[in-house]
C-alpha cells in the first residue's frame, strides 16, 4: 500500500477530532441554515460565534449597496413573478436595472441553479419557506455592530466587492460608495474588524493607492473557467504572479482545489501554490467549507479546517460556522 496513502489516511482521522486556531469566516453569512446574506442569516451566524461574517455587495440602480452574492437576481429570488418584463435579452436579472424600493419587494429563498430551476442545496432551508428580503450593506453593519454590542462580542466583518467592472460599465464606481458607507460606520479608522476582498486586482490596486486603507486586503482568486474577471488567476496561482499580488494585497482568498489537491488514492496533497504563499508571507484563507460538498478526504468540516490548518492556512470561509472547533 502507498506509504503517503496511509499517513495521509491517519492524519484526515486524527483531525476530524483536533482543535484549531484557524479565524472563521461565516461565507454569506450562517448560509448552511438559513437563505444566504439574509440578516436572518446573519443574525444566526453572529449567535454562532465566527471571527468574520462575510457580504457581498452589488449595487442597485439608485447606488444603494445591497448584500447578495452575485449581480443577478433570478437565482435566489422570485424576479421572475414579481418583475418578469424587466429580464435583459439574456433572460437574467439584474440587481442593478432596480430601485432598492423595486428590490425590497422581492423575497429571497434558497439558491436555485438558473438552467435547472433546482435546489443547488436540497437538504438547506425550505425553498419558498418563511420569508425573507434583501438587505442593505447598511443594515448589515448596523446588525453586526448592534449585536456585538448586545452580546459584548467583536466579531468582524469581511466584505466582497462583487464584479467591479460590470458596475464600472454602467458607471458606477461602486469601490467609492463601498468606502462611503465604511467611513460612516467607523471601518477606515483603524478601529474595527475587517478585511476587504474582490476577485479583480484592478480594484484592489484602485483602493490600495486611492483611499490607503488601514485595513487588510485580499486577492480572491477564482478559477478561471468562472471568467470572474478578465485575468489569468493560473498564473496569479504561480509563484511571480503572487508575489505580484503581495505589491498591492495583503493576502488571498483560494478555491481549496487550488490549495490542496487530491493523489490517485483520493488523498489531499499541499500544492505549490500553498508553498509560495506561504513563503512570501501571505495570509491565506480558504473558500469554501461545506457540511454537503466535502471532498473525499474530509471526513467532516471540522476535519478538512484543520487539514488546512496544519499545511499553513490561517482562516476558512464556512457554510456552518458552528462545526469548526475552536
Amino acid at each position: 500500500m502507498n506509504k503517503n496513502f496511509v499517513m495521509y489516511t491517519l492524519l484526515t482521522l486524527f483531525s476530524s477530532c483536533a482543535s484549531n486556531d484557524l479565524l472563521v469566516i461565516a461565507h454569506r453569512g450562517a448560509s448552511g441554515y438559513l437563505p444566504e446574506h439574509t440578516l436572518e442569516a446573519v443574525a444566526l451566524a453572529h449567535g454562532l460565534n465566527p471571527d468574520y461574517i462575510e457580504p457581498d455587495l452589488v449595487l442597485t440602480r439608485d447606488n444603494i449597496l445591497v448584500v447578495l452574492h452575485d449581480i443577478h437576481l433570478d437565482t435566489v429570488t422570485n424576479v421572475r413573478r414579481i418583475y418578469p418584463k424587466k429580464k435583459r435579452k439574456d433572460g437574467r436579472f439584474y440587481a442593478i436595472d432596480f430601485t432598492l424600493k423595486q428590490l425590497k419587494r422581492l423575497h429571497i429563498s434558497e439558491r436555485i441553479n438558473p438552467k435547472t430551476k433546482q435546489a443547488v442545496f436540497p437538504k438547506r432551508f425550505p425553498r419558498g419557506a418563511s420569508s425573507f428580503r434583501i438587505a442593505t450593506f447598511a443594515e448589515y453593519i448596523e446588525l453586526v455592530q448592534g449585536l456585538n454590542k448586545s452580546r459584548k462580542m467583536n466579531i468582524g466583518i469581511y466584505p466582497e466587492i462583487k464584479s467591479p467592472a460590470f458596475h464600472h460599465k454602467h458607471k458606477k464606481q461602486i469601490e467609492k460608495i463601498v468606502f462611503k458607507v465604511l467611513d460612516k460606520y467607523g471601518y477606515t479608522k483603524g478601529k474595527k474588524k475587517i478585511f476587504l476582498q474582490c476577485f479583480d486586482p484592478r480594484s484592489l490596486k484602485f483602493i490600495k493607492k486611492t483611499f490607503k486603507p488601514k485595513f487588510p486586503l485580499i486577492q480572491l482568486i477564482a478559477d478561471d473557467s468562472w471568467k470572474e474577471a478578465n485575468i489569468s488567476y493560473k498564473k496569479m496561482l504561480t509563484r511571480k504572479g503572487l508575489k505580484h499580488v503581495k505589491t498591492y494585497a495583503d493576502g488571498i482568498g483560494a478555491w481549496i482545489p487550488q490549495l490542496l489537491s487530491t493523489d490517485v488514492h483520493g488523498a489531499y496533497l499541499p500544492t505549490s501554490s500553498l508553498g509560495y504563499a506561504k513563503d512570501l508571507g501571505l495570509t491565506i484563507h480558504a473558500y469554501t467549507l461545506r457540511a454537503d460538498q466535502l471532498p473525499e478526504y474530509a471526513k467532516d468540516v471540522n476535519g478538512l479546517a484543520n487539514i488546512l490548518s496544519r499545511e499553513g492556512v490561517d482562516g476558512v470561509f464556512t457554510d456552518f460556522p458552528d462545526l469548526i472547533n475552536k
